[in-house]
């Protein structure tokens, strides 16, 4: 059983930022090509400093108009431009707060089809190490991504998620498919306590899937968002769980 856990929240996406911020320990923030301007990072990042919350980046694919969800296809050329782009505007913002920037994670369909193709996390591993080697990459759980960094020499987070459902192959289930987003609070909260205790969820399909939690994400962009945030730290609280970003201590 886990005694401590980083709990993430996507933020900086035009939701309850301010809400959500008392209750996680990372937030992802959202560089400007999915949602998110200028004002709303440096507004995220100000909440971050206020509250003690790790700061990264929540880089995406070039797609307002899908909300970085529409699937692309990208020479990996082109992924270091991309995300250089992102990180490099989030990280000057978060300079001027006295704030740095300590994880990236990817979002959307640029985050699942670097679960699965090799190449593609290949290239997101080396845009972060050659922004910041020291940054640490959030990845989904046992995926491409997250080999890709500890490939190269990043430190890594294997990530699993609150109000998602699981197919048998360890892998998110589409939102295409009906059941993907959980909605019901006591069915997610059932699901994190058996990855935090027993490092296994329940797919989709009924079977026990095997999983690495270093990190438990819920979406900042859910109307609940705030509610679920409380929820599942007093839940996790209440287990003995420490709620503690990667990069920070627990002080006794």
């Amino acid at each position: 059983m886990l005694r401590r856990i980083d709990f993430n929240c996507d933020l900086g996406e035009g939701c309850e930022d301010a809400a959500v911020m008392p209750y996680i320990s990372s937030a992802n923030i959202a560089c400007g090509l999915h949602a998110g301007d200028p004002q709303t990072m440096r507004d995220t990042i100000a909440l971050c400093r206020q509250h003690g919350v790790q700061a990264g980046a929540h880089p995406s694919f070039n797609d307002r108009a899908n909300f970085g969800r529409a699937a692309q296809t990208i020479a990996p050329a082109e992924v270091h431009a991309l995300l250089r782009h992102q990180l490099e505007a989030l990280a000057a913002i978060a300079r001027e707060q006295g704030v740095a920037l300590r994880h990236v994670k990817p979002h959307g369909a640029l985050y699942n089809q670097a679960a699965d193709d090799s190449a593609l996390a290949d290239a997101i591993a080396r845009a972060v190490f050659g922004f910041d080697p020291s940054l640490i990459l959030y990845g989904l759980s046992g995926s491409e991504m997250t080999a890709a960094g500890e490939r190269i020499g990043l430190r890594v987070a294997h990530e699993v998620f609150a109000e998602r459902s699981y197919e048998v192959n360890g892998r998110l289930t589409p939102r295409t498919l009906p059941g993907a987003v959980i909605d019901a609070l006591d069915v997610s909260l059932q699901q994190v306590r058996m990855l935090v205790r027993d490092g296994r969820l329940l797919a989709r399909t009924g079977e026990m899937v095997p999983l690495r939690a270093d990190t438990l994400c819920l979406h900042g962009d859910r109307a609940d968002a705030a509610h679920f945030a409380r929820s599942l730290h007093d839940a996790l609280q209440a287990d003995g769980i420490d709620v503690i970003a990667p990069d920070r201590e627990i002080r006794t």
